[in-house]
């Protein structure tokens, strides 16, 4: 799916690209759509309405475009999941790891350099956004903000900038991430579950025609960035209910329920409100993803050394690269690898649940103070929770699992035996022996 809605993503911006003008130049709007009529707009906002109103097919791209980024970020995002929970980061396969993770946060970069570019009120509110942020870090923020954005805000280089970033930079950057992972899963082989079969047909045939498939309808049947009704962006404006896309959710999220705390420390002053869910909450993220792998390993390596009975050493290439079949973990062998994916989920979740908290206030009559509050608490004790019933499911499910090696799958039919005993008919008789036509436990 993330090659597949790269592969669109290219193909459309291709396209896209022969009609925007990344241009920042003021100009007055004189296109079909009627209420903007006149305004004063950039060539950046004017170009992008020509495309969607009056270039055929353009709206249809632009929006396939668009739902193609979304997707592709989804599809990295559970392929980082999928291996998590079934421990597919580990050696061989550690810097496969490693690609997916960086193409998390660089599809998100492409995501959001992509919304800037058409220069509406939702691209304005995004470089508000990135200004805080950026004034947020100490010492060199100022003069980030300096570099990016020239002595003015916005100015009018900021839009060439993404837009080189957004179709060349970025796009670079992630085909080379994917043909790194491609020569990787050669040359590794591809990780599976122990129960399934060597050389089953590949499914990324079926896969490419679903991906595609979906996309077309989503750019069909489901409006996306309707710039004519934001309209462009004004210094100090921004949409009433605006949110960003669903990767981002999380950071507006936790911008939203995060104190208005500030530390002074000597002449500088930092926005803690700012600082921390904008840049140490996902820095720190990202690092852990990163890390897992080697910490995972270390401390398997320093519980190995408690092991009474010993481990058989591995010989040869398995030595070498310190792993074993390339098989995948069921999730409920690995309890709590599990419930840490869980709490992530949870943690994730519930970030981005907060980022409609005025939307929640309003829907259930409460203020926005007490929603904000309540997720205030809720990202704390909630992973916490997520953790403790993933977990206990696991280890419900394993023993469900021992239970039936141990005595065959229950048929719910009870029968005597020879002996007077009683017995399920599919498990095992008064001697522990299994009935004539029933299967050994594995």
């Amino acid at each position: 799916m993330a090659i597949w809605s790269f592969v669109v993503l290219v193909l459309t911006g291709l396209f896209l690209m022969v009609f925007f003008k990344p241009d920042m130049s003021p100009v007055l709007y004189q296109g079909v759509y009627t209420p903007l009529r006149g305004i004063p707009v950039s060539r950046a906002f004017d170009s992008t309405m020509h495309l969607s109103l009056e270039v055929r097919g353009g709206l249809f791209v632009r929006q396939v475009h668009h739902w193609s980024a979304l997707v592709f970020a989804a599809a990295v995002a559970l392929q980082l999941l999928r291996m998590f929970v079934t421990g597919a980061f580990r050696r061989p396969r550690v810097r496969q790891w490693l690609i997916w993770v960086t193409l998390l946060p660089l599809g998100m970069a492409a995501g959001e350099s992509g919304n800037i570019l058409p220069d509406d009120m939702l691209s304005g509110g995004s470089l508000w956004l990135i200004q805080s942020v950026l004034l947020s870090v100490p010492v060199v923020g100022t003069h980030a903000v300096q570099l990016l954005f020239g002595s003015e805000f916005p100015g009018e280089s900021i839009i060439p900038v993404m837009y080189w970033a957004h179709v060349l930079v970025i796009p670079a950057a992630v085909a080379v991430l994917l043909g790194a992972r491609e020569w990787l899963v050669r040359r590794n082989g591809h990780s599976r579950f122990a129960a399934s079969v060597p050389g089953r047909r590949s499914a990324r045939p079926v896969m490419a025609g679903a991906t595609l498939g979906v996309l077309v309808v989503l750019g069909v049947a489901f409006q996306i960035a309707p710039i004519w009704l934001y309209g462009p962006a004004g210094p100090g404006q921004i949409s009433a209910g605006s949110v960003p896309d669903w990767y981002m959710g999380f950071l507006d999220g936790a911008l939203r329920i995060m104190p208005g705390w500030e530390l002074t420390i000597g002449v500088y002053t930092l926005s803690l409100a700012v600082l921390v869910p904008a840049l140490v909450v996902p820095g720190v993220f990202f690092t852990v993803l990163a890390g897992y792998p080697m910490a995972e390993r270390l401390i398997l390596r320093r519980l190995a050394r408690h092991d009474a009975l010993g481990r058989p050493k591995a010989k040869g290439r398995m030595a070498k690269e310190g792993t074993g079949p390339a098989t995948l973990d069921r999730p409920r062998e690995a309890a709590v690898r599990t419930g840490v994916a869980a709490a992530g989920v949870a943690f994730y979740g519930l970030l981005w649940a907060a980022a409609a908290n005025d939307q929640l206030a309003h829907e259930f009559q409460l203020s926005v103070e007490a929603v904000t509050i309540f997720f205030r608490f809720a990202v704390v004790i909630g992973p916490f929770i997520a953790f403790w019933v993933t977990h206990r499911l696991c280890l419900g499910l394993r023993l469900r699992d021992r239970h039936i090696r141990e005595h065959g799958p229950e048929s719910g039919v009870i029968v005597r035996g020879a002996r007077g005993g009683f017995h399920d008919r599919s498990g095992s008789d008064d001697h522990g022996r299994l009935p004539a036509g029933a299967a050994p436990p594995r």
